[in-house]
């Protein structure tokens, strides 16, 4: 019973966020939905306004949308008059079943990705019977079976398009990272069968007399014994020779980066606490402290840039002259900021733009750093084009929502993102003129 009213509370979600997904097209540009509610996709509005989880929002748009071209396949639009196309039309069966409360919105998804799309060679006839046929199965088969039978009945039916669907998965091919809650991070890395096998490959090699591999002999015993030996976990060993491998490369080939050396990090620190030696300093972009020994040991293999606050927090301005904020500049805007200060946006500050509060051309603004904010693309296109405004009251910056989101436009405080900015207040309230902080950088 308790599976059930989950399935059927899904599939409403799903409803919802395909109705969300289609008022916030971009046709609609920004007055879409999303757009107009401060957010860059329906998925992003879908888990703020439902608590759904990232996956979630992402795979209720994906059910959704195709169950709403499902129901509206085939009526007139009452604008134009012409017929709607559903552009999925083989998944009518799958979209019935999940409207229906019969095939949860997962096992839905999992079709959709296994079937894949009509080709000349599978009509799209073929593929609703072979969609008919998996919600018959899907009763006995969790989302994963269900997605693998799914692809054992699209091969049948297509034996000629396996080339093809090689092709499609080097395409999707993909690398993406998130922080977590506990400060750590996570990479998601999606890859072909065959760069597949080169990663595990280097795997194997590097973990492989920690999970039992015997009978090793010659020149490479020595290493094997070594790893064995070695105190860190398989997981830890793995994790420690692909960053060493990503370190070693980052020099190799200039052409694959922007810019050029090994990879930066910047660790940023009050000077008090680095001259006290106690206390802590902060990873640029992380909340979570490091101790005062990993500051010193990045200070000793790296440079140091001294930014200078007053005793309000904000940095020191450069004037009208220029209109592109500066490198010292943007230094100093990643450390007040902390990436875009927008909402609850959570771009770091390398995903961010600097905006002129009062704009630069139009308003006379000024290219100081207490005028200026970062914010990420979308929401500085967003402040551009929507209405939406910001206002400085001392070092406090205030956002002001359009007529059409708040008809009282009352102000909504933007907070520092900055966790080191928190430990330089700190230092303020107890020792105004010692406003100075210092950020490291390692080669």
């Amino acid at each position: 019973m308790a599976a059930q009213e989950k399935q059927l509370a899904d599939a409403h979600l799903a409803l919802i966020a395909g109705e969300i997904a289609a008022r916030s097209t971009r046709s609609h540009g920004h007055d879409g939905l999303a757009q107009r509610e401060g957010y860059r996709s329906p998925e992003e509005f879908v888990k703020a306004t439902t608590g759904a989880t990232g996956r979630e929002a992402v795979t209720a748009v994906r059910v959704g949308r195709m169950v709403r071209e499902a129901a509206l396949d085939g009526t007139p639009d009452p604008a134009t008059g012409s017929l709607f196309e559903a552009s999925e039309p083989s998944l009518a069966p799958v979209a019935t079943a999940v409207a229906g409360g019969a095939l949860s919105v997962a096992a839905a998804d999992a079709v959709r990705a296994g079937l894949g799309v009509p080709t000349e060679n599978v009509p799209s006839t073929a593929l609703s019977e072979a969609a008919s046929t998996l919600v018959a199965e899907a009763a006995t088969l969790d989302p994963d079976r269900l997605q693998r039978r799914a692809r054992e009945l699209r091969d049948d039916l297509d034996e000629a398009g396996i080339a093809d669907r090689e092709r499609e998965r080097f395409e999707k091919r993909s690398l993406k990272h998130y922080r977590l809650s506990n400060g750590m991070g996570r990479l998601v890395w999606d890859l072909d069968p065959e760069s597949y096998a080169v990663v595990t490959e280097l795997y194997d090699r590097a973990t492989s007399p920690k999970r039992g591999v015997r009978f090793v002999s010659g020149p490479h015993q020595e290493t094997a014994d070594r790893i064995l030996n070695d105190p860190r976990s398989i997981e830890q060993l793995a994790s420690d020779t692909m960053l060493g491998l990503l370190q070693a490369g980052a020099t190799a080939d200039p052409t694959e980066l922007l810019g050029d050396g090994g990879a930066a990090i910047r660790v940023l620190v009050t000077a008090p606490t680095l001259d006290s030696r106690t206390g802590h300093g902060r990873i640029e972009g992380s909340p979570d402290p490091v101790s005062i020994e990993t500051v010193e040991r990045l200070v000793c293999t790296g440079t140091t840039t001294e930014v200078v606050f007053d005793d309000t927090g904000q940095a020191l301005d450069v004037g009208r002259e220029q209109r592109f904020f500066t490198r010292k500049q943007r230094i100093a805007l990643t450390v007040r900021d902390g990436g875009c200060r927008f909402g609850a946006c959570d771009r770091s500050p390398s995903m961010a733009e600097a905006h002129h509060i009062n704009h630069w051309a139009r308003d006379g603004g000024r290219t100081d750093i207490k005028d200026g904010i970062l914010l990420c693309k979308f929401h500085h296109l967003l402040m551009h084009n929507n209405g939406w405004e910001i206002e400085r009251e001392g070092s406090d910056y205030y956002l002001i929502p359009p007529l059409d989101i708040d008809a009282q436009q009352r102000r909504i405080l933007m907070p520092s993102k900055s966790a080191a900015m928190r430990d330089l207040q700190r230092e303020l309230t107890s020792q105004p003129r010692l406003a100075l902080e210092k950020l490291t950088m390692n080669p």
